[in-house]
């Protein structure tokens, strides 16, 4: 372990062994879905002992970093899981019945970003970002209109056919092609009323409330890597979040 008082060492020894896990994770040393090596391999590799090793990946379970799976061990957490796909997304039908939203680009394209965007997502200089315009729709009404804001040098050759043709959650497409992960979000919800623009596109009388969710989602080392301000109808539909 390194004695730097600036580094892990004055943190609890499983504590430790979490930063480098993550630091492994980070690099790409296991790629997302592929098994991280056994609590005996990670113990012996850190010369620690079992016991710590499973209280790190504990933690990371927790934090859908990684998953376990009974009898055959622990996997990087991708957006393909099923259980984490969804997991920034906290609108749910009152009918309580499950099913997937369909999707609906509007535009994708690379502009300059106005300042608070650039602020938000800490981009220097001349820094240019992508916007993604997209609908969410079940049982075919409009449901969310996504404003999507991402730094454009980490997602070059992002356009709208990729993101049409790409079958699988949007996050699940940043993580294999782009290599970004979003491990983590901040969120701000207000009451809106429905502009006459915002109104057409979800199919409602201008005037209609509507839940503003403004969600700023991280990568590894806490950067910010998307800037997403969702419009929601709630007709129809709740924002349900679970408080531990």
């Amino acid at each position: 372990m390194s004695t730097d008082p600036s580094g892990p060492a004055f943190s609890p020894l499983y504590q430790q062994i979490k930063l480098l896990i993550t630091r492994s994770l980070q690099e790409g040393e296991w790629k997302p879905g592929e098994a991280i090596p056994a609590e005996t391999d990670l113990a012996a590799r850190y010369r620690v002992s079992q016991g710590t090793v499973r209280k790190a990946i504990d933690e990371l379970a927790t934090e859908n970093l990684v998953v376990r799976r009974q009898g055959k061990g622990t996997f990087v957490a991708t957006h393909a899981e099923e259980q984490i796909q969804y997991r920034f997304l906290r609108l749910a039908p009152d009918d309580a019945r499950p099913r997937g939203m369909e999707r609906h680009f509007i535009d994708c394209r690379r502009m300059r970003p106005p300042a608070p965007i650039a602020r938000a997502l800490e981009l220097k200089g001349a820094e240019g970002a992508i916007l993604v315009r997209r609908t969410l729709a079940q049982d075919d009404r409009p449901v969310v209109l996504d404003e999507i804001w991402l730094p454009a040098l980490l997602f070059k050759g992002l356009t709208a056919e990729r993101l049409t043709d790409y079958i699988g959650p949007m996050y699940g497409l940043f993580e294999t092609e782009f290599g970004v992960r979003m491990i983590r979000a901040e969120e701000k919800i207000r009451a809106v009323a429905a502009d006459a623009s915002t109104a057409g596109v979800l199919a409602v009388a201008p005037g209609t409330p509507l839940l503003s969710v403004e969600r700023l989602s991280f990568t590894y080392g806490d950067k910010p890597v998307e800037l997403r301000r969702g419009l929601y109808r709630t007709d129809s539909h709740h924002y349900r979040n679970t408080l531990n």
